[in-house]
Parts: structure tokens; sequence; C-alpha cells
């Protein structure tokens, strides 16, 4: 076992083993843990950043949404789209996946960045049908200054019965 001790701001710079407890604040350095300090199996879920595990509603229908990676990974449209809608991505990572759904509402719907030339490519031939209900799967490929992007529309029904 280890001792107890607490830290104090008269010996900012003590040397610690084992686990630290107490209620004085421990500054870990940036560049203290690495990924072999981190146990297999150790970081769950909910530790993620939102980018990885958050829903987001968006409210906007119509005109342009700045629709923000790092906020999660799943944006559900609250409503038809009542106008044409361009999505301004931004904080995209590279290999980075979001959905967008529950889209639907037949209108144009435009892919931009805020800065850069991006490049969107299509993957699949199904195109988005206003009159269904839609997903769209994006993949960041690329995020760099003219950044490169990968999508597929899906329409969808509810159904429990995939076969």
């Amino acid at each position: 076992t280890y001792p107890s001790f607490t830290i104090t701001n008269d010996d900012p710079n003590a040397t610690h083993t084992g686990d630290v407890t107490g209620s004085a604040a421990l500054t870990i350095a940036s560049n203290a843990v690495t990924t072999a300090k981190i146990l297999n199996d150790n970081v769950t879920h909910d530790k993620l950043e939102n980018r990885y595990t958050a829903a987001v509603t968006i409210s906007t229908l119509t005109g342009t949404y700045s629709l923000d990676w790092s906020a999660g990974a799943v944006f559900v449209m609250s409503g038809s789209l009542s106008g044409a809608i361009n999505f301004q991505f931004g904080n995209m990572k590279i290999g980075q996946v979001i959905d967008i759904y529950n889209l639907t509402g037949a209108q144009t719907v435009t892919f931009s960045t805020a800065s850069g030339t991006p490049v969107f490519n299509k993957a699949g031939a199904v195109d988005y049908a206003g009159a269904s209900t839609n997903l769209i799967q994006v993949q960041c490929v690329s995020d760099a200054a003219n950044a490169v992007f990968n999508y597929a529309v899906s329409a969808y029904v509810s159904d429990a019965t995939p076969s």
C-alpha cells in the first residue's frame, strides 16, 4: 500500500507514486499520459469527446447551418426542410464519420466548408429524395485546408424486420 499525503502549495513539484487522494488540485503535464500508460479496455465510451458520442438536434430547416463536427457524431433534423439548406462543415477530423438523419423535404441540400476548396465525393448512386426520410453519412478523408469528404445517401423507413 501507499501512504496517504496531501499536496500543498509549499511543495508544488512533489514526486507521487500510487493513487493520489486529497482535496488539493493535481496537475498532470500534457505530455505525461501516453498510450502505453493507459491500460487496455480502460477508456469508456462516456470518456470520449462529443464528436464520437453525442447527438445534436438541428432546428435550422433552411439557409446555412454551421455543422460543427466536434459537437456530435449524430445530427438529427427537428423537422422537414422548409427551404434549401447548406450544411457548412467545420472542426472535422480525418477518419471521423457523422450521420445526418431524419432529413426530409423536397428542397436542395448542399455541403460546404467555411474556407478552402473542399471536395465532396458521392459514394453510391442514391440521391437525396425529399419525399422520403433520408440518412446521409459523411466521412472526412482529409481535414487539410482543402478538405475531402465521401458521403452516401440512404432513404429509410421504420422496420424492425430487416429481411
